[in-house]
C-alpha cells in the first residue's frame, strides 16, 4: 500500500529565474537547497518540501516545451501549509513586499477546512497559503 504523508516537491517552469527567487526566498522565506546550473535547476526548501524552479531557457526547461503563460500553465495552484497562521501578520508581510492577497476564506485541505489566502507569484502561478484546520 502507498501512504502519502505530504507534498515532497513540485516543479515550476519559469521564464525569469531571479524574480521567482526573490518571491519564493525573499517574500515566502524559502531557501536555496541545491542549484545545478549545468542542467538548469534550482531547488528551494519550503518547510519539509521542495519547490524546483526550471528556467525555460536551460537544458531541462527547453525539453518541456513552451514557457508558462496565461493560456497554458503547467500548474493550477499549489498550497503551502503555514504554521502559525496569523492573518494580520501575513497580510502585512505580503503588503510590505508589494504582493496582493486575496480574501481569507475557509477552504478544505489535507488536514480539513481552515483559513487560506490566495496570492500570485511573479509569473502568474497561484499559491495558496493555508492555516490549520478549524477546531472541531
Amino acid at each position: 500500500m502507498i501512504r502519502i504523508r505530504d507534498i515532497d516537491h513540485l516543479v515550476l517552469r519559469v521564464r525569469e529565474l531571479q524574480p521567482m527567487l526573490d518571491f519564493y526566498c525573499g517574500v515566502l522565506g524559502c531557501t536555496v537547497a541545491r542549484q545545478q546550473d549545468e542542467i538548469g535547476l534550482v531547488q528551494l526548501r519550503a518547510g519539509r518540501a521542495l519547490i524546483d524552479l526550471i528556467p525555460v531557457d536551460g537544458p531541462l526547461g527547453r525539453a518541456g516545451g513552451a514557457p508558462p503563460a496565461a493560456e497554458g500553465r503547467n500548474l493550477d495552484h499549489f498550497c503551502l501549509r503555514l504554521d502559525p497562521f496569523d492573518e494580520a501578520a501575513i497580510r502585512a508581510h505580503l503588503a510590505a513586499h508589494g504582493v496582493a492577497a486575496g480574501e481569507t476564506a475557509s477552504r478544505f485541505g489535507a488536514e480539513g477546512s481552515g483559513p487560506s489566502i490566495y496570492i500570485v507569484d511573479p509569473e502568474g502561478n497561484t499559491v495558496e497559503l493555508k492555516g490549520p484546520p478549524w477546531p472541531v
